[in-house]
């Protein structure tokens, strides 16, 4: 059975997670390692990840190191959270912490990492919900997640962690009844919008996270050894405002004594149950059910999906996600879908010459969803603020160089050629930017194919020759204007290819014949 490795480097804790999947099966975990290095207190405090962090992460990194590699994983993925999104030092961390695991890490988005969690809870559930919430709340930041029959809808990140709540508001032990207030305060605050886009009705409400598992546990009496055992249990709405009300009143010492409460948990399990309740109380949820699932687990099922590699094609999840980007800013869907069609079919025409992975072709694929989006803006120049667009847009589903590639497709989509004196160029690594000089030919070649609205063209096939790339379509009327738009390509691809471009067209009438 293939064996996959997550690693997730949080705001609280580092967890590292070797198991065995099968697709559409619950992972089986054969080895997982976990220390607590509180990346996020210097961070909350101070703004940056302090010198005695990163060296506390360290040694889990290297024993994850050992662990991947006497594992005999097919593939593995490494991210990194809420508190290295905030720290002002992200890159110099990530660079020594990369180092020291010896395989790349990710910074995610909070939309990806609540989509990575939603994967990891309902892969390990079995089950499909009409309507659920999924409360995640780590050391640095909460996700809130929508799924409807199993499938990732809407999320919300949101700067509710454990750790982060606990260094703002809860200085005292015991805290004050005034910063329990304050705290409550800046929940609802930052949760409001939240509850009037996602609503109420829930047939399920699941809560993942060391949080969770530490409230479960206390109400049901498991002590902290146990805890596995708590995953699938449940709270109560009146059992978690109790044990709120027991922890406000007691210093560190005397929560762990809480059965279920780990000793460095006891300093902030005030802050994380408070989270928990008034989130509970905010989404009518009557009770809340414990999922010990969560990033690493979305980490190693993804992974499972496409057997460790990349696709050339968007999955469903992801059309989903830039189709619903995508919309936000007015971009018609019919036509972007059109468009990828074709950009795709011309990627995997061209993979011979151009010789990149396939997940360059899913960049391809999503760039052409977003490139029309900065017409929301301005028509003048909206190539620039697609890729402003796309930059500062939070959908799931990419890795951060990822996105950053698919920002500058539309960035190049029209107009300019990349130069190094470009930042939005200049930002990319060395690899990115020779995959992208291959990529934007094919890119605009995609756009003026498709360029003229409500045209009824099919492409049928693409011949490569020693000379000529030839695209073939099938029409039912005269193509004066697609083979008008698609000269204007054939010098640049001419360039990067050494190949023209040609247009044939194959009459629709003739082929039903």
């Amino acid at each position: 059975m293939p064996r996959y490795a997550a690693v997730d480097i949080g705001s609280n804790s580092t967890r590292v997670l070797v198991a065995e999947v099968l697709a559409g099966q619950a992972p089986i975990i054969i080895a997982t390692d976990r220390e607590v290095t509180r990346l996020g207190e210097s961070v909350f405090r101070e703004g940056r990840i302090s010198r005695e962090a990163t060296v506390a992460a360290l040694p889990i990194l290297a024993r994850a190191r050992e662990l991947i590699a006497a594992s005999g994983v097919l593939a593995m993925r490494a991210v990194a959270t809420s508190a290295v999104r905030d720290a002002s030092n992200q890159l110099e961390f990530l660079q020594t912490a990369t180092d020291t695991l010896g395989s790349h890490i990710e910074l995610i988005s909070g939309r990806e990492e609540a989509r990575l969690i939603h994967r990891g809870v309902t892969s390990q559930s079995g089950r499909i919900y009409k309507r659920a919430l999924v409360i995640d709340i780590g050391g640095g930041s909460a996700e809130l997640i929508t799924s409807e029959e199993g499938h990732f809808v809407d999320a919300v990140s949101r700067p509710l962690g454990a750790v982060r709540l606990k260094q703002m508001f809860l200085g005292e032990d015991p805290p004050s009844p005034r910063a329990l207030r304050q705290l409550e305060d800046f929940v609802d605050e930052k949760i409001d919008s939240a509850v009037r886009r996602m609503g109420g009705k829930w047939e399920r409400v699941i809560a993942s996270s060391a949080t969770a598992a530490a409230v479960v546990c206390a109400v049901n009496g498991i002590v902290r050894a146990e805890r596995d055992q708590a995953s699938g249990m449940s709270a109560t709405i009146a059992q978690v405002r109790s044990l709120y009300k027991q922890l406000a009143q007691l210093d560190a010492a005397g929560r762990r004594k809480i059965p279920g409460i780990g000793p460095r948990r006891a300093e902030i399990i005030t802050a994380g149950t408070g989270t928990l309740l008034r989130i509970m109380e905010r989404f009518h949820a009557s009770s809340v059910y414990y999922s010990s699932a969560g990033v690493r687990e979305g980490i190693v099922t993804d992974l499972s999906d496409t057997g460790g590699d990349e696709p050339a094609r968007l999955n469903s999840d992801q059309r989903r996600e830039v189709e619903r980007a995508a919309t936000r800013f007015g971009v018609g869907l019919r036509r972007a879908r059109h468009m990828a069609e074709f950009a795709n079919a011309l990627f995997t025409a061209l993979q011979p010459l151009h010789r990149l992975t396939p997940s360059f072709g899913r960049v391809l694929e999503a760039a052409c969803y977003f490139c029309d989006a900065g017409h929301y803006i301005s028509d003048s120049v909206h190539h620039k603020h697609a890729y402003y667009i796309v930059s500062n847009l939070d959908f799931s589903g990419f890795a951060e160089r990822e996105r950053h590639l698919i920002a500058a497709l539309c960035r190049y989509h029209r107009k300019a050629l990349p130069r190094e004196t470009h930042p939005e160029f200049a930002k990319l690594s060395s690899d990115d930017k020779a995959a992208l000089s291959w990529l934007i030919p094919v890119f605009r070649l995609a756009d003026n194919l498709d360029l003229s609205p409500g045209q009824q063209i099919e492409l049928t096939g693409c011949d490569v020759d020693d000379r000529r790339v030839n695209v073939r379509l099938r029409a039912s009327h005269e193509l004066d204007l697609t083979e008008w738009a698609t000269a204007r390509v054939s010098e640049l691809f001419s360039q990067r290819y050494g190949r023209t471009v040609a247009v044939h067209r194959e009459d629709k009438r003739d082929s039903a014949g």
